[in-house]
């Protein structure tokens, strides 16, 4: 059987712990590492319904991208996420900014797969921005749509202060802060899931688009990809998406 150590160590060959940014929190957060794992929910946050959905399922591990454990914990009741982990003993792993800063797969590039950026680099400066191109310059009407589409967005923002895009800078999550270092590099239109106003509207000063997808979109596409990958490394174990986003947010 597979040992939770087993699948910390693959993660470290493309998204090492090491390489996550000063002021996260990565790594097994609950849990034993030592523990046999036969079935896995795989999330983006972990609440008090997807640890209820994963003992349903009778899970040993949660993979998550966002820290269940963030900011130092002050006391530990009955109904708080950490201790219903305990409780349950279910471990949970959380691969946060390391997974976003992974040239190698990560969030920004399947990110990038899924709406046609090639070339995708990390840039320089910013912080988890990565820039790449278009196969061809494309009309910024049409580029956001084809994100709103291959994200299964139900709506996105989007600015149209340059009509034909070609360079795409991408910073999933919330990345709108980099849309500064987005225009010094050259890019035509930011890809993030979160931007202000402020930064929107310098943004329109800067002559820089913005398609804004809303913070899940830009990092629920990993989900799906980071399964397959993990099942074909580990295939005594059984990955599976969290179904509980489907009841959380609504749109009208």
């Amino acid at each position: 059987m597979t040992e939770i150590n087993e699948i910390i160590n693959y993660f470290e060959t493309f998204a090492p712990c090491e390489s996550a940014m000063n002021f996260d929190n990565v790594g097994l957060l609950a849990g034993d590492k030592n523990a046999c794992v036969t079935k896995v929910l795989v999330t983006l946050d972990i609440t008090k319904k997807v640890v209820l959905e994963a003992k349903r399922m009778g899970c040993e591990l949660i993979i998550s991208h966002h820290p269940v454990i963030f900011s130092p914990i002050k006391k530990l009741t009955s109904d708080s996420v950490p201790y219903l982990l305990a409780k349950n003993e279910i471990s949970a792993l959380c691969m946060h900014t390391n997974l976003d800063l992974s040239t190698q797969f990560g969030v920004n590039t399947c990110l990038a797969d899924a709406i046609g950026v090639k070339k995708l680099s990390l840039a320089d400066c910013g912080e988890c921005l990565f820039i790449g191109n278009l196969e061809k310059s494309t009309d910024i009407n049409e580029f956001a749509l084809t994100v709103k589409s291959r994200l299964e967005c139900k709506g996105l923002r989007y600015t149209d202060v340059k009509s034909t895009v070609k360079t795409v800078a991408i910073s999933s999550g919330s990345g709108g802060s980099n849309v500064f270092d987005a225009a010094k590099l050259g890019a035509d239109v930011l890809v993030t899931g979160e931007i202000k106003h402020h930064e929107i509207n310098a943004a329109n000063e800067l002559g820089i688009n913005i398609i804004d997808t809303g913070h899940y979109k830009s990092e629920d596409i990993v989900i799906s990809p980071l399964i397959k990958r993990l099942s074909e490394k580990f295939f005594d174990i059984n990955f599976t998406k969290s179904k509980t986003y489907d009841d959380f947010i609504k749109f009208i």
